[in-house]
């Protein structure tokens, strides 16, 4: 190292030590500054501490100040409402006074002007009644109210009704909501007009004006709160950039003293250089205590890495006053070092330039640079030649990398993917997902995130997000459109599969109601079966029976005109005759009326009877009935007593109903005893006429009520067996009962008498295609 500087300085001595400068130097290393936050406190303490409180006691101020506002807006709209409602009231009260017209055919352009002049919104409702309060009419109409009793649509409304004006307005309750509401009654009470309108109409505005200052409050209240977050935020930092401070001072002395670090001092007048002791051992030479010059530097820094009278010469023009920079030492050894010197001009101002810093031996950072450079190559061409796409965020949710998987997925550019990036800035440049859903882990809420997304494109993504050691979150995303696709066809047929199994249960079902219907069915038929032998039996006795009723009038016939035929009696004008002449007449009479209750009973059966319905006046039909049968009732002092209304009117056949009449009638008569009493009464009942027909007769047996109404059916008893008859009576007038839509039921008991009930519908119903018989 015994050579000549560029400035002449001769290489190779031995500079003096120079303690005195060497511990300034030293001691210049060592200082430092008393920390900024300590300051802050030391000076204001208790403004520091007195912000939060301020913040928050004005906060509670403005909101008190904007409730007690808001509190009143809201009593002065109500007040302005009441006002409204109570107004329009009266004015339409006065307009009715004034003009009774109002009330009636200008009922509706009075409401339309009190409307329009009261500026009332759609809320309104305006009504006119009359003095029983029932609404002539309303505006809106869609209210529904026309016709309508108002005081039984509103709830506690009642002083309204009774006082009017006097009660004001009042809250009343409509449909199960708070309504106000205002009734001015005219001078006469036979009218009266009324003014409602919800409350929730009343306070809408309102209710946006509250919506509005707490919406401002929650915003004051926030940017406060931001920026008393980053008052104490800046304070933190300030404190943790003091401590930084320490620290590294702290490790500047601790190197300084270890020796892994040198200390320097560049004269920069006298082209002299002062190393520490640490210096030399870093470098592997001799100490020394002498100044090196500065050739004896510059020939130990590699060529490559600068040009220190470069450096020199531009700290001299003062166009820098520091330097920071890594070069290359030889070592003792031959090898190179890579060291970091750093150093700053002490005064700038000074007319001579002196430099002071340090020297820090940074190859063995400078290696682990290059291998994590490496490692981190490796790492980023593994990650990219993954297919899974790939992306790490710091803990601030930064982006730290991620691999072109990940860009193509999402759609970003190069320009997007730059490190440091927030997630939120990128996640509003990604393409939007056809769907997203999170799905449940099974190391509960510590195990990450998983996520399922459908991209626009069609194509799945289950996305795991795990949090790193040091707060970041690493997200991957593997494609799963094959695995959803195989879902979803396993999904459509457990759906075909599950559309079998219902299918297969409805037939089974279905199989099952079938084989109930053919029991039922196979039940009907037997039934059928059974009636069809017992009717049949039945018109066999019926015709056993009927061969004596037709046999005795028959003969007479047959028998009294061969005798007035062959006048064994003399001429035909005598007495006999006649009396032959009238049982003919009675006997063909008798075969006429059995023959047209077969008829009836045929057409009936055959579905051929043709009803003409009519609105008829029951009680007339009744009494012109109840004259025909006078006369034979009078013959046994039968006393028929009827209690039917004046007018009961009903749709019906009147032909049908008047047979049935006269039936039931006859049947009572021929069946009562001497000095009887029959009673005919008519009521309507749930929306049908109810006819009843009740005698003090010889009644029926128990056992023979199932059999009456049923055609060709005949009771005989100790009481009925000298009445001539077909039977079919009661079995038309069930019939005709029935084809109208009604019914027919008989009550009896033996020795005491019979009540026949017969049910007709009042209004319309479709007729009866056929009566069974």
């Amino acid at each position: 190292m015994a050579k000549t500087d560029a400035w002449g300085a001769p290489a190779g001595k031995a500079f003096a030590r120079r303690e005195a400068r060497g511990d300034g130097l030293a001691g210049n290393a060592r200082l430092i500054a008393e920390p900024a936050y300590q300051r802050l406190v030391a000076a204001e303490p208790l403004l520091r501490r007195s912000i939060p409180a301020l913040i928050i006691i004005f906060l509670i101020v403005i909101a008190a100040l904007r409730f007690l506002s808001l509190v009143n807006d809201r009593d002065a709209v109500e007040r302005d409402a009441k006002a409204v409602l109570a107004l329009a009231a009266g004015q339409m009260a006065q307009a009715i006074t004034a003009d009774p017209n109002a009330a009636g055919a200008n009922a509706v352009d009075l409401l339309e002007s009190t409307s329009r002049q009261g500026a009332m919104g759609r809320s309104h409702v305006l009504a006119i009644t009359d003095g029983a309060f029932k609404i002539i009419a309303v505006s809106p109409l869609s209210t529904g109210w026309q016709e309508r009793s108002l005081d039984s649509l509103v709830l506690g409304g009642q002083p309204l009704f009774m006082f009017g004006d006097r009660a004001g307005v009042m809250d009343v309750s409509i449909g199960g909501k708070d309504w106000l509401a205002a009734v001015s009654l005219t001078g006469d009470r036979k009218n009266a007009a009324a003014v409602l309108v919800p409350k929730d109409a009343v306070f809408d505005g309102w209710r946006k004006t509250v919506s509005l200052n707490v919406t401002l409050f929650v915003l004051t209240a926030g940017v406060l709160i931001v920026i008393l977050y980053a008052y104490f935020g800046q304070a933190a930092r300030a404190q943790a950039a003091d401590r930084i401070y320490l620290e590294a001072h702290q490790r500047i002395d601790m190197a300084l003293v270890r020796g892994r670090c040198g200390l320097w001092d560049w004269d920069m007048v006298r082209g002299k250089m002062y190393w520490s002791r640490s210096m030399y051992d870093m470098l592997g030479y001799e100490p020394c205590d002498t100044m090196l010059s500065f050739g004896e530097v510059d020939e130990i820094i590699h060529p490559d890495d600068g040009d220190l009278f470069e450096l020199a010469n531009r700290i001299v023009e003062r166009e820098i006053d520091h330097i920071d920079q890594v070069f290359r030492m030889r070592h003792a050894d031959g090898q190179w070092v890579w060291m970091r010197a750093r150093a700053q001009v002490i005064d700038p101002e000074a007319p001579e330039i002196q430099l002071i810093g340090i020297a820090v031996d940074v190859t063995e950072q400078r290696h682990l640079a290059l291998r994590s450079e490496a490692a981190d190559m490796r790492l980023r061409t593994a990650i990219e030649n993954i297919n899974e796409s790939f992306v790490l965020w710091d803990a601030a949710e930064r982006l730290i990398m991620c691999n072109s998987k990940f860009q193509k997925d999402n759609g970003l550019s190069d320009r997007d993917v730059v490190p440091g990036a927030t997630r939120e800035m990128l996640e509003e440049r990604m393409l939007a997902f056809a769907s997203e859903r999170r799905l449940a882990n099974a190391n509960g809420p510590h195990g990450g995130v998983t996520l399922e997304r459908q991209l626009a494109d069609g194509r799945w993504l289950q996305v795991n997000e795990l949090r790193t050691r040091d707060g970041g979150i690493v997200s991957v995303g593997s494609d799963i459109t094959q695995i959803k696709l195989h879902q979803e066809k396993l999904v459509d047929s457990e759906r075909r599969l599950m559309a079998t199994i219902h299918d297969l249960s409805l037939a089974r079902r279905a199989e099952e109601e079938r084989a109930k219907e053919l029991v039922e069915l196979n039940r009907k038929y037997m039934k059928e079966t059974e009636r069809a032998e017992a009717a049949n039996r039945a018109k066999s006795e019926f015709l056993a029976n009927m061969s004596h009723e037709l046999r005795t009038p028959l003969n007479a016939i047959i028998g009294f005109s061969e005798l007035m035929e062959q006048r064994l009696f003399g001429p035909l004008g005598s007495e006999r005759y006649e009396e032959y002449a009238s049982d003919i007449n009675g006997s063909g009479k008798y075969l006429l009326g059995v023959i047209n209750d077969i008829l009836d009973m045929s057409k009936i059966e055959a579905g051929q009877f043709s009803l003409d319905r009519e609105e008829i006046d029951l009680c007339p039909l009744i009494k012109e009935t109840v004259r025909v049968i006078s006369l034979q009732a009078a013959e046994k002092s039968i006393t028929v007593e009827t209690r039917i209304a004046d007018s009961m009117r009903l749709y019906a056949d009147r032909r049908a109903i008047k047979q049935i009449a006269i039936n039931l009638l006859s049947n009572a008569v021929k069946f009562t005893g001497q000095g009887g009493k029959i009673t005919v009464r008519a009521r309507s009942a749930s929306g049908a006429l109810v006819l009843t027909i009740e005698d003090n007769g010889c009644g029926i047996p128990k056992q023979a009520l199932s059999k009456l109404g049923r055609p060709f059916e005949q009771v005989q008893n100790q009481f009925s067996k000298n009445h001539t008859g077909s039977g079919l009576g009661l079995a038309i007038s069930r019939s005709l009962a029935e084809l109208q839509g009604g019914a027919l039921k008989i009550r009896s008991t033996e020795g005491v008498g019979t009540i026949v009930s017969v049910r007709i519908p009042l209004k319309k119903s479709p007729p009866a295609v056929k009566v069974a018989a």
